[in-house]
């Protein structure tokens, strides 16, 4: 479908884990996109600006596809500009950015901006001047309030945080969807037929902050659209490895087939245990035995998911 000449209503930001404040700025540009006949689109970095800015590398809940796929999934956005943030972006005067880039190449006919929504060279533009823009401009702009949950301001920064920490439902809670990390199945140590699992290895995605080292409640997700519930395990395998790779590493429940070489998306629901070294694999088996109880249990519990 070309695109190149059509009216946009894009959302500005980052986007990062698309949590519920993010889908308040991207529900309400697809409403805008209908009222006013235009494609429903975001905008997002490939890398955090803070990288170069502050020349530390910011850990991030999800890569730019993944966001993408969150982004259509979850709120109707159809186009998702992944602009590459280098220097010369970093150097890009305010205004500039939104008559040359957003208005000039990408058509934008209304912007949807968060409350804290700062761009340009220093953070020089921020939601009033943006607003003031949009005016001289004939283009449309909202400005969207805080979102809080639970008496917490929904940001990326508390998510990752939770689930550093292992809080994965409450991250869950403030993402408004299951945290997601997609990947490669790769070949491991053939271990599912020995435990009577059949298992995907997924390494994870260079940038991405690791969920905190244990198992996981959790549903996988194949290139096909099937998915199985999956006790998903997080950390260095120490049962059976000694190289100190972190691995995302699934048991995938009621499944018989070959997943290697597809891409799988992993959703994490909930914390079920630290991970932990065993002295055989008999224990190990019996363990993810008692997990995969428990996954199912979740699971049944949760029909809404």
């Amino acid at each position: 479908m070309n695109t190149a000449n059509q009216k946009r209503v894009i959302a500005l930001g980052f986007f990062d884990g698309v949590h519920v404040g993010h889908q308040a700025l991207l529900n309400l540009a697809a409403r805008r996109s209908e009222e006013l006949g235009a494609i429903p689109s975001a905008f997002t970095f490939d890398v955090h600006p803070s990288s170069l800015i502050l020349h530390a590398p910011v850990p991030l809940l999800s890569t730019p596809a993944d966001r993408a796929g969150l982004m259509r999934r979850s709120c109707g956005i159809r186009d998702v500009i992944v602009c590459h943030y280098d220097q010369r972006m970093m150097h890009t005067p305010w205004r500039e950015f939104v008559t040359d880039y957003l208005e000039g190449i990408h058509q934008a006919a209304h912007l949807v901006a968060g409350h804290d929504f700062h761009f340009g060279y220093k953070g020089e533009g921020n939601p009033q001047r943006l607003q003031q823009l949009c005016a001289e401009l004939g283009i449309g702009c909202d400005i969207v309030p805080k979102v809080e949950r639970e008496g917490i301001t929904v940001s990326s920064t508390a998510i990752r945080n939770l689930i550093a920490q292992g809080e994965m439902a409450q991250a869950v809670r403030l993402l408004g969807h299951p945290h997601v990390l997609t990947g490669t199945v790769n070949h491991g140590k053939k271990l599912g037929s020995t435990l009577g699992f059949p298992t995907v290895n997924l390494h994870l995605p260079a940038g991405l902050l690791p969920p905190a080292y244990g198992v996981y409640a959790a549903r996988a997700v194949f290139e096909n659209g099937d998915s199985r519930l999956s006790v998903t395990n997080v950390g260095v395998r120490p049962t059976v490895e000694d190289n100190g790779t972190v691995t995302i590493e699934g048991y995938l429940l009621d499944f018989d087939g070959d997943l290697y070489g597809q891409q799988v998306r992993m959703e994490f629901y909930d914390y079920l245990r630290p991970e932990q070294k065993f002295d055989t694999l008999e224990q190990l088996r019996d363990e993810v035995m008692r997990n995969a109880r428990q996954t199912r249990d979740f699971f049944a519990s949760h029909p809404e998911i």
